[in-house]
């Protein structure tokens, strides 16, 4: 949790650094729910019996908020962070009753860019930050670099506040034979993979100060 907390303290200095004038622009929040899903299947190894298999996320649902600032053009950028607690499933040739509990967080710096008609504001977005994976149990949290693409729609209820719904797609970075979730004694898979793919729907509210 630590962790976690010293990834958006350094997100959010980093953000307001990159705007210089924000103290001149507009600031929004914008809370989040949705849905996660379609997560890669990684190629695992059980470190302790050589076994092989896949292990998997589940999809689950997730939350989130957003803080950014208005930019001069029709766009924005701002800070993300969403969560989601799920299951990491290890399927295969491991035993199918092998579950491990798991925090799954994104913080992002990120941009998007709208195509305003009328109150109907269509955008595109992109981003990139860290995804941090806490399972269950003493094993260690995992942090890996990650970026995100994504796009939906806005719709405006006057001029502070607007409902948006939006799709977007995170790849995360995770190095080919890669030890991960290790306690003090050993590690529980060797995961062989380059990036883990996770798709997500989103709805919420913004309200601009």
């Amino acid at each position: 949790m630590m962790r976690t907390r010293q990834i958006l303290l350094t997100g959010l200095l980093t953000w307001m650094l990159a705007g210089g004038a924000w103290a001149q622009s507009d600031i929004y929040v914008a809370p989040f729910g949705g849905y996660s899903f379609g997560a890669s299947e990684l190629d695992a190894t059980d470190v302790g019996t050589n076994t092989r298999g896949e292990v998997s996320i589940k999809d689950s649902s997730h939350y989130g908020i957003i803080v950014g600032m208005k930019t001069r053009d029709p766009g924005d950028i701002y800070l993300l962070y969403s969560h989601q607690s799920t299951d990491m499933h290890a399927a295969g040739m491991f035993n199918p009753n092998r579950l491990a509990k798991l925090e799954l967080d994104y913080v992002h710096l990120g941009g998007s860019l709208y195509f305003p008609k009328g109150n109907l504001r269509p955008y595109v977005t992109v981003s990139v930050g860290m995804t941090q994976m806490r399972p269950s149990g003493d094993f260690s949290d995992e942090s890996r670099f990650s970026m995100g693409i994504g796009g939906g729609v806005e719709y405006m209820m006057g001029d502070n506040f607007s409902l948006f719904a939006d799709g977007r797609g995170y790849a995360t970075f995770i190095d080919s034979d890669n030890s991960l979730f290790c306690d003090a004694n050993r590690c529980i898979w060797n995961i062989s993979a380059d990036v883990m793919w996770q798709g997500q729907v989103n709805a919420g509210f913004k309200y601009t100060f």
